[in-house]
């Protein structure tokens, strides 16, 4: 019996244009669609929802922009995360994103869209920490959501040096470590 190749959602924590992370995003994505899987890229900016709202969900429901991104979420066996750090913090965009897609949907289990997805972790920012201390907050705040966050962690420092003209890794052993982290994800999802 052939194994079907894992099916990898790939998104930056950002929806600002020119994000450095979006940047990582999609040259992470050019890697990936080198390996043995199936690689969706999609931006954050074009599935934007109010501030999650208990009773906004109860007077209107789940948004369509979350319904879609939810159902992404489920087509796909595991994701690779690239997010900005604010002050330390996981940004609102990807609180946002998850409170609203945690959210049961008739029928549905719980947390159905991330409970035993495998999912890689990467940051940069301007500065030389790359966003290595808002990943394990992430990688927490994941966790309770039932996903499965995998070793190797990659933060890139010095974003505005990190990426060529083209959005290429400039740094080989950089891209080396990128390109560790989706081997990571990949291995792990085609083994489920």
């Amino acid at each position: 019996m052939t194994k079907v190749a894992p099916k990898l959602l790939i998104f930056a924590g950002s929806a600002r244009h020119g994000s450095f992370n979006k940047k990582l995003a999609q040259a992470a994505a050019q890697i990936a669609e080198t390996k043995a899987c199936s690689v969706t890229l999609v931006d954050l900016a074009d599935y934007v929802a109010p501030v999650y709202n208990g009773d906004d969900e109860a007077e209107g429901g789940i948004p369509k922009t979350m319904l879609a991104f939810k159902a992404l979420m489920k087509e796909h066996d595991a994701f690779l995360i690239a997010s900005p750090e604010y002050n330390g913090f996981v940004p609102p965009l990807l609180i946002n994103v998850f409170s609203w897609c945690s959210r049961p949907e008739e029928g549905d289990t719980s947390l159905v869209a991330t409970r035993g997805k495998y999912i890689g972790l990467m940051a940069t920012s301007p500065g030389g920490l790359g966003g290595i201390r808002m990943l394990p907050r992430l990688r927490e705040a994941l966790a309770d959501l039932g996903a499965i966050t995998l070793p190797g962690m990659v933060s890139v420092g010095s974003a505005m040096k990190a990426f060529d003209d083209d959005g290429q890794i400039v740094d080989e052993q950089t891209k080396a470590r990128v390109e560790a982290l989706i081997d990571t994800v990949i291995d792990a999802a085609s083994k489920s």
